[in-house]
Parts: C-alpha cells; structure tokens; sequence
C-alpha cells in the first residue's frame, strides 16, 4: 500500500487547482484518429508543460516491426507528443494485441512513468484497462497495456447524439465507483475525458490510463479527488447534452455560449433526467456555486457515488415492440394450387360450388346419416337415466351423509413458495483478501446485466487450498422461512457449487463449519437451484461457493477459473 500511494503521489502533486477538464487539449497523431481503440495519449494534451520538460529527450526513433524484449512487435505509431510515442502492438509469445508507450531512459518523466504504471498494475481491478508490464531497458523505458477492440470510446458514441439515461447512469455510476476504489489505494487519474472511457461490447464501461497518462504528460493537482471527480461530472454533463460544460471546444464536442456561465444539462436540452442532471452539476459545482438547487457539491468520487446511491435506480428502456408481419395464405390454402396464373388485367372467376345430393345415392345416404343420429341419442338418454337412478340408490343407503378424511391425501395443497426480498448483503471473507465487496448490492438489484464476480485463479474447479470458498451473507431483514435460492450464473464449464447456510450476523462469528446447512447444489450452467429437504429458519443466508468453473477471458478477466453472480432470488 505504501509504494502504491507513494507513486500516486510522485505524479500526481505538482501543478496547480485548476480544472484540467476545463483546459483546451492539443495532440498529433500519426494518421489513426478514427481508430476505436486509439490509446488515450492520442487525445488533446491537457495543460502546459512544465518547466523540467525544457530539457526533454527526443523521442526513440523506432518503426513498425521494432521488438522490445523479442515479444512485442510494433505495429502502428498512434501518437508522437513531449519526447514519448504511443504504439499499437502484438504480444507474440500470448499471440494478442497490447497497447505500448515508449520514451527514453533519460526523459524528464521516465521514473515518474515507471512509478505511475507499476502502482497501476498493482490496483488489479478490472474496470480499468491493465497494465501489463512496466519495463527499462537499456536505454529505453516503456509500458504495454492491454488493448480492447471490441471497445468504444464515449467521444464516437457522442458523436452521433447525447446517450439516453439508463446509458448515461450506468456510465456515471461505473466511473465513479471504480475511480472511488482508485483514490482509496492512493491512485489519481487527473486526465479523465471521454477520450479515455470506453464502454465494451458487452456494456461495460472502462476507464484506461490511471495514473501513467498524467505522468506521461507530467501532469498533477494539489486536490486530485477534486479533479477527477470534477472529470467525472464533465463526462456526465456531456452524456446528457452532447456539449462539454466550458466555453471552449473540447473532445470533438461544442463548448457552452460564452457569458452565459456554467448551466444545468436540463436547460441546454429539454427531456433530460432531472436527477442525472442535478448530479452533473453537484460534481462541476465550485466554491458551492451549484445549480443542484438545495444539494451540496460533491468533492470526491466516494461523495459522487453516495449520491448516486441516494437516486432512484433508472431501469433499461422497454424493448421497442415490433408488430409481425401480417400472415399470408398461400396459393395451396387459397384453392389455388395447380391453377394457372391469370393474366394481367383479366378478372379470375369464382368457382360454382357443386350442387347439393340429388341422386338417389344421396338421398339413400341422407335417411342413412338421419337414422344414425336418432339412435345415438336414444342410448345416451337411456344411459344417462340408469346413471342417475344408480346415483340416487346409493345416496338412499348412505342416508344422504359423507364423511371427509382429513388426511387424505388428494385434498393436501401445498403453499406456492413465497419471494423474500434482500434488505442488504455483504461479502464474506474468510481468508485472504474480498473479491469484489463493491458489487455486492448487483447480486439481487434485478438487473441481469450487472453481478458480482469472484478473481480469476489458475488451478479449479476446487478453490481450496487457495481459498476455502468465497460468498456473500444476505440479510432478509427478519427471520424467515428460507427453501430454496435461484441464483443467476456468468460463466459455464466445469462444474459451479454453492452452498447456503445459516448464519447468525452479516459477519458470522463462526466459520462455515459452525453454520447450519440449509442446501447445495452444482450445476454446469448459467442457473442453478438450492432446495432444502427443510425450511430453516433465520434471517441471515450465506451463500457459500466452494468450486467454480474455467471461463475464457472476457472484457473483465482472463481465461482462468472464476464465476460471477448476476441475480439471487430467496423463497420460504
């Protein structure tokens, strides 16, 4: 923790307060501004360089095809800019691309660089792009990350409109919260624009360039929560209105008229979220000057998101229904099957039915169905006259009195069993370090497209001996009859166990051993149901997973074996 917040320190306390997202950027790139997944440094330069950038070195003079470390083959220069180069590359040895920033040894910000990308890398969580390695050889210091083609930055989503407002909650709420776990390990980003936030095929959003893009820039702030949280609010603001909330043209977005000051979003566009709006300008509001009305200004990104908490939760859109379209006959249905087609223009006649029987054969057959008729109703009445005479002969013997067996078991009704909602949850660690506490809450919100997920390890499906398990506690709020537990899956493969137990407090004071059992399950899919024999009864619910699968790499993690949970539903 110590180096962690030291090298955050190291890039991030040089320059003054003012808002970096309110200064003008400016940047070359070598010909790949379209590219989606063009690294940070490519965007505008934010601030001025500093006065130790006077002595900078030149730039390597590298080319496509250059190896470092006879692994990553240079592919594509995508920026040139303050004595550093950014690359797009390919890892050879893992057969990927990466992301590569080089400068020299002997550059004015190389030890800082170094600093910054090695606390990075040490962060490991996935809502940032990852640094994978930081390294100075000979004369050259560089630092390869990972690169998401499948990503899109928020400057190209923003170019075709303002995002709808489940979008923009998501984004802000994803944000805000990974840079909240960023400043509590002591990490600054100081350059968060949508240049540097990406959302992923699968919709989730990720931020790239912690800490290495300032450093690279030697970038830094007296109050870097202020600044990234201040980052963060420019971002929402330019979700909801397309415009970036300062006079100036910024990221490919028109600034605000001048004169007229900093406005809320929902006086720049009409029909935007009033919740999300107050939100935007509590995070720009400075020296309390916010146009929130009665809400005090958000200062940090912890701040930022127990604001979001404090908001009704903004659903996903209703799917747009799509009439389907109107059933046609076909020829065979419609009698004409085998006919020719008629010409243009000619009116096709209509067929003369046949003419009713008028044959002796049809007569004969008409006085024949006739008969049949009349003697199937003769039986049925008399069948049903004996059927009620029968009837009323045992009523007389039983003297018109029945005697109902309590236990019998063809009038037993089971009770459908009944939803019990979660009042709150949180993760339970019984060694090592939590996986994912922050995530706890998308276990049971009711949206499938967020969980919580465990970190990725290398031998499974059995966690143990690395881990006994890893699980969550829920609190029902009051003791309840607990049965059975739906819990929604990410990942397939292999096998997935969990187990529920009762437990006495949202932090047990006993282990799993000491714990009543209340069911287990293993499934091999992304569903799985735990019934107990029993209903046990209590209010607190540890579930308990024990083995998880070996999932590729996603947007998320890589190949390994880990398991994530998307929605848990409790029934007595």
């Amino acid at each position: 923790m110590a180096e962690r917040s030291t090298a955050a320190v190291d890039v991030a306390d040089n320059s003054g307060d003012e808002p970096l997202t309110a200064q003008a950027d400016q940047s070359t790139a070598d010909g790949v501004a379209n590219n989606r997944e063009r690294d940070t440094d490519s965007d505008e330069a934010q601030g001025n360089p500093t006065s130790e950038e006077s002595g900078k070195a030149s730039p390597p003079e590298l080319h496509s095809g250059h190896k470092l470390a006879r692994r990553y083959r240079l592919e594509e220069c995508v920026t040139r800019l303050d004595g550093f180069s950014s690359w797009r590359a390919v890892d050879e040895k893992l057969r990927r691309a990466v992301g590569v920033h080089l400068l020299p040894a002997d550059h004015a910000r190389a030890r800082s660089v170094l600093a910054a990308a090695r606390s990075s890398a040490l962060l490991g969580d996935p809502r940032f792009v990852q640094v994978l390695d930081a390294v100075e050889d000979n004369d050259l210091v560089y630092v390869v990350h990972e690169w998401l083609p499948d990503a899109t930055e928020l400057t190209a989503l923003l170019a075709s409109g303002p995002l709808e407002a489940y979008d923009a909650y998501q984004m802000v709420s994803q944000v805000a919260s990974a840079m909240a776990a960023a400043h509590r390990e002591g990490l600054a980003h100081l350059r968060l624009s949508p240049n540097a936030v990406l959302r992923t095929s699968t919709g989730q959003w990720r931020i790239r360039g912690l800490a290495v893009n300032a450093a690279l820039r030697g970038i830094s702030s007296d109050t870097p929560q202020r600044t990234d949280t201040e980052a963060i609010g420019a971002l929402l603001y330019a979700t909801l209105t397309q415009r970036w909330p300062y006079e100036t043209d910024a990221h490919g977005l028109a600034g605000l008229p001048k004169d007229i000051g900093l406005i809320p979003p929902d006086q720049v566009r009409a029909g935007i979220h009033r919740g999300l709006s107050e939100l935007a300008m509590r995070a720009l509001a400075n020296d309390g000057a916010t146009a929130s009305r009665h809400e005090s200004p958000c200062t940090t990104p912890e701040e930022l998101v127990k604001a979001i908490g404090e908001m009704p939760r903004i659903r996903p859109p209703e799917p747009a229904y799509t009439a389907p379209p109107q059933y046609q006959r076909t020829a065979y249905q419609q009698g004409a099957y085998g006919r020719p087609a008629p010409r243009p223009g000619v009116t096709q006649p209509v067929p003369t039915p046949p003419p009713p029987l008028q044959s002796r054969t049809g007569k004969a057959l008409k006085w024949s169905v006739s008969a049949l008729l009349i003697a199937a109703l003769g039986l049925g009445s008399w069948q049903l006259a004996d059927a009620l005479m029968e009837r009323g002969g045992k009523a007389d013997n039983q003297n018109q009195t029945q005697t109902t067996d309590g236990n019998d078991k063809n009038d037993e009704r089971t009770e459908p069993a009944k939803p019990i909602s979660v009042q709150t949850a949180q993760e339970y660690v019984a060694s090592g370090s939590a996986q994912a506490p922050q995530d706890v809450a998308k276990t049971y919100d009711g949206d499938a497209s967020t969980f919580w997920r465990t970190k990725k390890y290398n031998e499974g499906p059995k966690l143990a001996p690395y881990k006994p398990g890893v699980g969550i506690v829920y609190d029902l709020g009051s003791e309840q009859d607990v049965s059975t537990a739906s819990i929604g899956l990410r990942y397939t493969g292999d096998h997935t166990t969990v187990h529920l137990y009762a437990a006495d407090s949202l932090a047990p004071s006993t282990g799993v051993d000491g714990m009543k059992e209340i069911a287990s399950a293993t499934t091999t899919g992304t569903s799985l149901t735990a019934k107990a024999s029993k209903p046990v009864k209590t209010r607190y619910v540890l579930l308990w997973m024990t083995d998880v699968p070996n999932a590729p790499s996603d947007g998320y993690s890589g190949a390994g074996y880990k398991q994530a949970i998307t929605d848990v539903t409790f029934k007595g």
